[in-house]
């Protein structure tokens, strides 16, 4: 279902970004954001599971610039190298490489300037966006500063509480673990407190719930939040 294809950054970068299409016209398009550790096959299925939902799905590699090709999967030593990557990925290059994805989701950038002369053209109409973990994070910022967004979900974004100055321009849906360290349930309620247009739920999960190949994997609330998450982009994307 799905397939590399790359995306030209408006500075000129050239990123690789996991893309899978619906076997029928799109609904709509949803930009996927990584974990700390790439885009590997838990983020590829996530783009995949959007596409069989009838969503034109992009999973951009947010760490390519710090280092290219970066795909590790969960044990300490590759939560550590993650880590050290999140901290070196500049947040304005990040949301470049992501204002670049939406126009190629939205097919406003299908063999133009913002995507590489092998993508399919985009999905026309609306775009979303859903972040992981880090990519939480990211999607929670991106709702602030990228153009082109009709909402943006967020999954436990770890250091959210350090953006709560941002101020979202789109619906914002936040999933949080109530046994999460990263945010704690208080930066967390801090957050939606200070942003009361933005929709919260909490879940008897702790960080990375949504990942089945986690062992903090928690398939009712995994369930429950991928059903929240498909109602809000049926709402606002399509």
């Amino acid at each position: 279902m799905g397939r590399w294809i790359e995306v030209i950054s408006e500075d000129g970068y050239r990123l690789p970004a996991w893309e899978a299409t619906p076997d029928k016209p799109a609904r709509g398009a949803i930009v996927v954001i990584q974990e700390i550790f790439g885009v590997n096959s838990h983020i590829r299925s996530i783009a995949d599971g959007f596409a069989a939902d009838g969503y034109h799905a992009i999973a951009p590699a947010l760490f390519d610039r710090v280092q290219p090709g970066f795909e590790r999967g969960y044990d300490d030593e590759d939560i550590k190298a993650g880590r050290a990557l999140a901290q070196k990925a500049g947040v304005d290059d990040v949301m470049r490489d992501l204002a670049a994805t939406v126009k190629v989701a939205s097919g406003a950038g299908a063999g133009g300037a913002g995507a590489g002369s092998d993508a399919a053209p985009g999905a026309a109409g609306r775009v979303g966006i859903v972040g992981y973990c880090w990519g939480g994070t990211m999607s929670w910022v991106a709702a602030a500063r990228v153009q082109g967004l009709a909402c943006a979900v967020v999954y436990y974004g770890g250091n959210i509480a350090s953006f709560v100055g941002e101020q979202p321009k789109c619906h914002v849906l936040c999933h949080f673990g109530k046994r999460d360290r990263t945010p704690s349930p208080e930066q967390a309620r801090s957050v939606l407190q200070a942003h009361p247009s933005a929709a919260g739920h909490f879940y008897d999960a702790g960080h990375g719930f949504n990942c089945d190949q986690r062992a903090s994997y928690d398939a009712p609330a995994s369930a429950l939040a991928r059903q929240r998450t498909l109602e809000f982009f049926a709402k606002h994307v399509g």
